[in-house]
């Protein structure tokens, strides 16, 4: 898997005309491991995530390729960082827990609502047997949906859609993560949720802060949700209001 990876990452690189990195970190299949296992070592087992699988995932994912060059000082830090089109990627902290809450298995079938980079979608790709990942900006639809290709994600379909309106074609999933924050729960996304599946997302007012929650279905469709951590998400939007 790491050599695929390698071979993936050092193409993408060429193709994109990234020339800060040098022929050692190239030719090196541990280039950055170290500032990730730091990353997931001070940032995120510190602070309570203990899930064995999302952490090795958290390693082994190249946040740095999923933001731009002038940023890669700052790729493993413990704080989001602008994308483009006004989005951020969100803090790897927030990624390791809203994985964690998650409870992904490995024959698990995810909807991520906002791929935004591809970086969530990417862990989350190491984790269960298929991700399908909705976009509403079209440009950064199709370049997270290039970077993951080329890093070999093939296991991530991405599309350009309202994540209002979820992907009834492909529900019901074991689990849906939003990475946006809409002032409700959508209701439509819970319609798509297994029975005994969960939904983790942001919620609350767009200019002010939110509440990451819980959302659970039972085996009788009964839905309950808790609150975990405040946080703050870019606003999700239907397509009307784009």
């Amino acid at each position: 898997m790491r050599s695929i990876l390698l071979l993936k990452l050092i193409s993408l690189l060429l193709l994109s005309g990234l020339s800060a990195v040098t022929t050692a970190q190239l030719s090196d299949p541990d280039a950055f491991l170290g500032e990730r296992v730091a990353m997931v070592e001070t940032q995120i087992e510190a602070r309570g995530v203990e899930d064995a699988r999302v952490l090795d995932s958290m390693k082994e994912v190249p946040r740095h390729l999923f933001i731009r060059e002038s940023l890669w000082s700052l790729a493993y830090s413990d704080s989001p960082l602008p994308i483009s089109n006004n989005q951020t990627i969100s803090q790897p902290y927030i990624v390791a827990l809203m994985t964690e809450l998650l409870q992904p298995e490995e024959h698990h079938v995810v909807l991520e609502i906002g791929t935004g980079s591809g970086y969530q979608a990417a862990v989350l790709s190491m984790l269960v047997d298929w991700v399908y990942s909705i976009e509403i900006v079209p440009e950064l639809g199709r370049r997270a949906e290039g970077i993951l290709d080329r890093l070999g994600y093939d296991n991530v379909t991405v599309r350009v859609g309202d994540g209002y309106q979820g992907w009834p074609e492909e529900a019901p999933f074991d689990g849906i993560i939003v990475t946006a924050a809409p002032e409700e729960i959508p209701q439509q996304l819970v319609e798509q949720l297994k029975p005994g599946g969960r939904m983790i997302l942001p919620v609350g007012p767009r200019r002010s802060g939110q509440d990451l929650l819980v959302l659970e279905k039972d085996g009788e469709g009964n839905v309950s949700t808790r609150q975990t951590i405040p946080v703050r998400f870019v606003p999700m939007v239907r397509e009307e209001e784009r």
